[in-house]
């Protein structure tokens, strides 16, 4: 029997939050939220838009009062932003409303996962990609680990082992 409780997903861009989120709440019969579409579905414009008017502050307020809200729910999935764990109203939101689960991934693999997606505001220069990659593990990998009841490196699983360690977690 599956004991139903929500489960937020934290980790950097292209740790396969959402992927892993989608089919994880399937598989839970769960509802999933994203926390960027959420923001996208409410604004109804994209997530590179608020960076280009509103800056990385701006978008970074917009998040944080979504995901405040989305984690209010109860049975869900969430994928968050990678940035999001940078907020302690965030941080403080996730680990008192549900299971915080951190997906790790190198910045190898991440760079792989990321480079056709023309999406990520905050890694519009190639050339830079794997400093600010790095400079965001730098600062984030430590806040990821400190909230997170369970951490499952994703380079070398499938979706389905990934999904498959967070139910024998959860259960």
């Amino acid at each position: 029997m599956i004991v139903k409780r929500n489960i937020f997903l934290i980790g950097p861009m292209g740790s396969g939050k959402s992927t892993i989120g989608k089919q994880l709440s399937k598989k839970l019969n769960m509802n999933f939220f994203d926390s960027d579409k959420e923001i996208e579905k409410k604004t109804g414009v994209n997530v590179s838009w608020i960076f280009d008017v509103e800056g990385e502050k701006g978008f970074r307020k917009r998040e944080k009062k979504i995901i405040c809200s989305i984690v209010k729910n109860n049975n869900i999935v969430l994928a968050t932003g990678g940035g999001s764990i940078e907020s302690k109203k965030v941080r403080d939101s996730l680990s008192s409303r549900g299971v915080v689960i951190y997906l790790k991934t190198s910045i190898e693999k991440q760079i792989i996962r990321i480079k056709s997606n023309k999406g990520r505001p905050l890694l519009q220069d190639n050339k830079s990609t794997y400093r600010i990659l790095k400079n965001f593990a730098y600062t984030r990998n430590p806040i990821y680990k400190e909230i997170s009841d369970l951490a499952i490196l994703t380079d070398d699983c499938n979706i389905k082992e990934i999904i498959s360690k967070i139910l024998d977690f959860v259960n």
